[in-house]
């Protein structure tokens, strides 16, 4: 089984290497795609130098456009049997892929949850409104679509190559958290989740995210479910 890693990156550049690195260093057959979406920072400079010489990784290069754009863009360059979606900024743990994308490999789940909230790994103490909100977010969730995800925003996903490429993605921005969330959920696949490791960053570290977006996914969630 090969796993695609697809990772959007935004003026990444003090983090990117060391993310690459520690996802090269799984024991996975694995391609990774890293989209640089408009960096300014020398992100897709440090991309393209570290691809030299290796036939599994593909850069792909955009205009600014936002999170949601950046892993669509990734999809027709997805050669992989899984598709894990992973941040650039280090708040996620590579580590934890292989755990992630083991009952993908089982057979049993169509997609896989990384949740910040259900214990059992090293979570740095983050900031109080993002886990209130979140935990608004999940239970909205629950509640329009019949699930229990304790962790609805999270932005460590795992998914068959097939499911991703079937759901019609459309948002550009943060909202494409949600949006996947609803996809998933309105067409009842199965659905696991399992602890990660999450370190979250200050706004001062970099952290992009806002209240703003948790506004758009209250949206979103209502209109997949409403109208698709």
């Amino acid at each position: 089984m090969v796993v695609s890693f697809v990772i959007p990156a935004f003026n990444e550049a003090a983090t990117l290497r060391e993310v690459l690195e520690r996802v090269e260093a799984l024991e996975l057959e694995k391609q990774i795609v890293v989209v640089d979406d408009g960096s300014t920072d020398g992100t897709g400079e440090i991309a393209e130098r570290w691809r030299d010489g290796r036939a599994d990784v593909v850069i792909v290069r955009q205009a600014n456009a936002g999170k949601g754009a950046a892993i669509r863009a990734a999809i027709p360059h997805v050669s992989g049997d899984v598709v894990v979606i992973q941040d650039a900024d280090m708040e996620y743990d590579p580590a934890d892929v292989p755990a992630l994308v083991e009952p993908i490999e089982r057979g049993v789940a169509d997609v896989v949850y990384g949740s910040r909230l259900t214990g059992g790994r090293p979570q740095r103490a983050y900031m109080f409104w993002h886990l209130v909100g979140n935990r608004a977010l999940s239970l909205l969730t629950g509640v329009l679509y019949n699930t229990t995800l304790s962790d609805m925003e999270t932005g460590y996903k795992a998914l068959r190559a097939d499911v991703l490429r079937s759901l019609d993605l459309r948002q550009d921005d943060f909202s494409i958290e949600p949006e996947i969330t609803a996809k998933v959920c309105k067409r009842k696949l199965r659905v696991y989740e399992l602890p990660v490791a999450y370190y979250g960053r200050t706004y001062a570290e970099g952290k992009k995210i806002t209240w703003r977006d948790g506004v758009k996914a209250v949206w979103v969630l209502l209109r997949v479910r409403v109208t698709e």
